[in-house]
């Protein structure tokens, strides 16, 4: 094996193993010394890979964006010209895929929170651009708004362990959340122009 390739593997299973760790034990005990137990690398491996604890996180949330991104991507073009707010839809589906598979990725956002707050600009102004798109091919640009809003809020429950729902409640309201027949004014931006699509996905980095 090249030191390319065991280097890429090395970081692979730091980053699994920091990831494991801020579900299981919360994102305060991310500590080099914490993921060289996790890993069975050393800590100056791992020092070799990262030079603080910042430079984990970031490593983090960019896997992060790039598996939701590509996700969301994918719902897209699955969706095609048949449902009516396709981009609000890939949102809710999105953030479903973060709440019943968090290790993909969703604790990431968690940790950056308790960490440093700063490392979510990003994330911040991502949303702030499928906000627009949701509201730009809504019919109610309000009612759109609530239901991504009740996507985001089952999705942070769920990861804070603040949630009472149990998991079957949790993907009946998705469910309802993506089912347009539940939302009327839905049904109105069939005659409305599609609002252009989210730019291109992120290429996929892999843990």
């Amino acid at each position: 094996m090249d030191n390319p390739t065991r280097s890429e593997r090395s970081r692979r299973a730091a980053l699994q193993a920091a990831l494991t760790i801020i579900a299981r034990d919360g994102p305060g005990q991310l500590t080099f010394d914490a993921m060289s137990r996790e890993s069975g690398i050393s800590k100056g491996g791992l020092m070799h890979q990262f030079r603080t604890k910042t430079d984990v996180l970031k490593a983090l949330l960019e896997h992060d964006i790039a598996h939701f991104e590509n996700f969301s991507q994918r719902y897209l073009a699955q969706a095609g010209d048949t449902t009516p707010e396709a981009n609000l839809a890939a949102e809710i589906a999105t953030m479903r895929e973060a709440a019943e598979n968090p290790q993909a990725g969703g604790f990431a956002v968690l940790a950056a929170l308790v960490e440093d707050p700063t490392l979510l600009s990003v994330t911040k102004e991502m949303s702030a651009q499928k906000v627009k798109r949701i509201k730009a091919e809504a019919a109610d640009p309000d009612l759109a708004l609530l239901r991504w809003s009740a996507a985001r809020g089952l999705v942070f429950t769920t990861l804070l362990g603040l949630s009472p729902l149990s998991e079957k409640e949790r993907g009946r309201l998705f469910d309802r959340l993506l089912d347009d027949s539940q939302w009327p004014a839905a049904a109105e931006t069939k005659t409305k122009p599609r609002a252009a699509r989210a730019p291109r996905a992120v290429k996929k980095s892999s843990l």
